[in-house]
């Protein structure tokens, strides 16, 4: 009779231990859905509930690190080591590099263009002896900074910021004026300081030649000597009225001249992007009745460009004149140029 009845004791007791499990795993998956719709924190046990914990877990032993979900199962042991006023279990290994050390690190690569051993000389001239070579190269890998110094030719953002004190950048814009001959196109040079974004433009033309280019590269070099503004590279593109004799007459004066590859208005962006806005906040907005009724706006906005307003490229500051008052004493009131159109706002003095 025992050899009929086990195996069917057997299948009711499998089918009672899947029951089971099933029914644990459905509380489970609902326990996780529950806990993604509570807000994220820590949730802070008593003493009591702790324990009451602790006495469940020991009759499932190891698996419980499955299951567990409330807190992790290292928090888990750790209850139960203080609950047996055991020791805690010391870390092995080095200790963690400082927050603060592993931000110099990053901080020294992306201002420079350093390898990990000159980081590291910096760091112990600095006073950081606890560091190694493999840690700043660890620390440059998790932060996906490349470990070894670039090699190679710089790209053309590194050789901008390298020389943007003392480069210069210019072009040619134009207009369409009115004039008893008609509408004749006059042509204006600018040059504009990278750095500072400082300008200069020539008063206009309109049959622009090779001599006048050449003429202006000497006004230009004249203002900057009386300005005190260092000149030591033009950059500028293909046009053929360049020719020679410009890059000559800047060579004289101890400046080099860079000129720019085929069809890349990109490399001269900062003084396309003013010749842009000049035209944009100023010029587009007249009909322009002849050559010096051009140069009349022209200078205009150039003061206004030095003067009153303010550069996002700089953080928002003036080129020149006095710095804005730093409180806010004093009735707001509006100053404007060319009718209206060109505004900027100060404070009056109390």
């Amino acid at each position: 009779m025992g050899r009929i009845f086990q195996p069917l004791l057997f299948f009711l007791a499998r089918c009672s231990r899947n029951q089971l499990i099933r029914h644990i795993e459905f509380l489970k998956t609902e326990n996780q859905m529950l806990r993604k719709r509570v807000p994220k924190q820590a949730i802070i046990l008593k003493r009591e509930e702790r324990g009451q914990l602790i006495n469940l877990g020991e009759s499932i032993g190891p698996g419980l690190a499955k299951l567990i979900t409330i807190v992790r199962y290292k928090t888990y042991r750790r209850w139960i080591r203080q609950m047996n006023n055991q020791a805690p279990i010391k870390r092995m290994g080095r200790p963690r590099t400082a927050e603060s050390t592993r931000q110099l690190v990053l901080k020294l690569a992306r201002e420079n263009h350093w390898g990990y051993t000159r980081i590291l000389g910096e760091l112990r001239k600095l006073g950081f002896q606890g560091i190694s070579r493999q840690t700043v190269v660890n620390i440059l890998k998790q932060a996906g900074l490349e470990p070894g110094s670039p090699r190679g030719p710089g790209t053309w953002d590194d050789l901008l910021k390298t020389h943007a004190e003392t480069l210069w950048q210019c072009d040619f814009f134009s207009k369409r004026v009115l004039s008893r001959f008609g509408m004749p196109q006059v042509f204006a040079m600018v040059f504009l300081n990278v750095a500072t974004r400082r300008v200069w433009i020539s008063a206009c033309t309109s049959k622009p030649t090779a001599e006048w280019v050449q003429r202006q590269a000497d006004s230009f070099l004249e203002h900057a000597q009386q300005q005190h503004l260092p000149v030591k590279l033009v950059s500028r593109d293909r046009d053929s009225l360049y020719r020679s004799n410009f890059d000559e007459v800047l060579k004289e004066q101890g400046a080099d001249v860079m000129q720019l590859v085929f069809r890349s208005p990109n490399l001269n962006a900062y003084v396309e992007r003013f010749i842009q806005t000049v035209q944009v906040e100023c010029l587009d907005h007249f009909l322009v009745f002849g050559e010096k009724h051009f140069d009349y706006l022209v200078r205009e906005y150039v003061e206004h460009h030095h003067q009153e307003r303010p550069h996002q490229g700089l953080e928002n500051r003036l080129l020149s004149g006095e710095p804005p008052p730093l409180s806010q004493v004093g009735e707001v009131q509006c100053c404007t140029r060319l009718g209206g159109l060109l505004k900027h706002y100060y404070r009056a003095a109390a």
